[in-house]
């Protein structure tokens, strides 16, 4: 392909939607959208019973933004009729998004390897190579589960494969993992009357922190809480597991604190997910604690032109893992860009107007008096 793109954006999931709908609006003709499967992929892969665990309300009208709409003025709820959105019903949303911006989008179109030469970006793909002057990665972190995190794992199922809780036969199962998607798996087999043992690192049910990134949502707490009284639900935690083993009659999972505990059902790995960048090694550094590095304008501290969009984003201790989190950053790389393009930026007035623009990250951050 001859063609070079001012900007490609890789992955169409809500960041990637989010940042191509406001390049539109700055009158971008020269970018393109890449997405390996099609839009909101990884929403549709969702558990059936799956729900946003941020809720959906149309308030756009008195200046509160909807907080799972990555564009201001539209409402999830209100598109939607819903106020905890399925993950089918957000790739609605998604796709009603692009679609009333005309998005360019290719899709099917895998990124396999991505270079950067003479200041142009080529990237590899299933079919044939693209080229652009700036790329934004938007392929976002929960498309590539963590189906190895330690011996023995092949054995289990991740959570995110499980296509319905209805479904799953058995009536006694392991859980390994206590974030959202571990108690969200609890609360779902509870339900049905399925007996289930969480073993957890971190005692999520009993940290005290008002940031959803780090303690559990208070839906999730609050769905969960009647399940800890119960004979339902057993939690485990302070404790990791080390290996799992498959047996005659079923699974002995292997913990830290020497404890076997054993399931005749496959575990379920509620264990998170690897992130997309780990696609684009070459082009990336990291921090201590495996974070993508970042200047204060989200582009790659290793490959001036890149930047990074979505929920892998880190500054500091500051957890960009909710779309209310990092769509406000949408506009801070579509501003960088468009200084450097010479494009239309009247349209991010309306984007600081609406509280999706937050270029000062000392006044982010978690606080609750009360």
């Amino acid at each position: 392909m001859n063609k070079i793109y001012d900007i490609i954006v890789v992955g169409a999931g809500p960041s990637g939607i989010g940042v191509a709908a406001l390049l539109q609006q700055m009158n971008c003709t020269s970018y393109l959208i890449i997405e390996k499967e099609e839009v909101g992929a990884s929403f549709q892969r969702w558990p059936e019973e799956m729900r946003f665990i941020t809720p959906s309300f149309p308030a756009q009208g008195f200046g509160h933004t909807d907080l799972n709409a990555i564009v201001p003025k539209t409402s999830p709820a209100y598109t939607l009729d819903m106020e905890h959105p399925s993950g089918e019903a957000y790739a609605e949303y998604l796709n009603v998004i692009a679609d009333h911006f005309t998005l360019p989008i290719k899709e099917g179109v895998q990124v396999n390897q991505m270079h950067k030469k003479a200041g142009i970006f080529s990237l590899d793909t299933t079919e044939g190579t693209y080229q652009s002057r700036f790329v934004i990665w938007a392929a976002g972190q929960y498309q590539y589960p963590n189906l190895k995190p330690f011996p023995g794992a092949e054995v289990g199922v991740h959570n995110s494969l499980i296509p319905s809780w209805e479904g799953v036969e058995g009536d006694d199962f392991v859980i390994i993992g206590g974030y959202e998607s571990g108690m969200d798996a609890a609360f779902h087999l509870g339900r049905t009357g399925k007996r289930a043992t969480l073993i957890a690192k971190t005692n999520t049910w009993e940290i005290d922190n008002s940031d959803p990134s780090i303690a559990l949502s208070t839906y999730t707490y609050g769905r969960v809480r009647p399940l800890l009284d119960s004979d339902l639900l057993r939690v485990v935690g302070n404790t990791a597991v080390t290996r799992i083993e498959k047996v005659s009659s079923g699974y002995d999972v292997y913990t830290s604190s020497g404890k076997v505990y054993f399931t005749k059902e496959k575990p379920i790995l509620a264990t998170g997910f690897s992130g997309s960048t780990s696609k684009i090694e070459n082009l990336v550094r990291r921090g201590k604690y495996g974070e993508v590095l970042v200047d204060e304008r989200d582009e790659s501290v290793a490959t001036p032109g890149l930047f990074l969009a979505g929920p892998e984003l880190r500054h500091d201790d500051h957890i960009f893992c909710y779309i209310y989190k990092f769509r406000q950053r949408f506009a801070v790389i579509a501003e960088t860009i468009g200084h450097r393009l010479d494009l239309d930026l009247s349209i991010l007035a309306e984007y600081k107007r609406e509280n999706f623009y937050l270029n000062d990250l000392s006044m982010c951050g978690e606080r609750c008096q009360c």
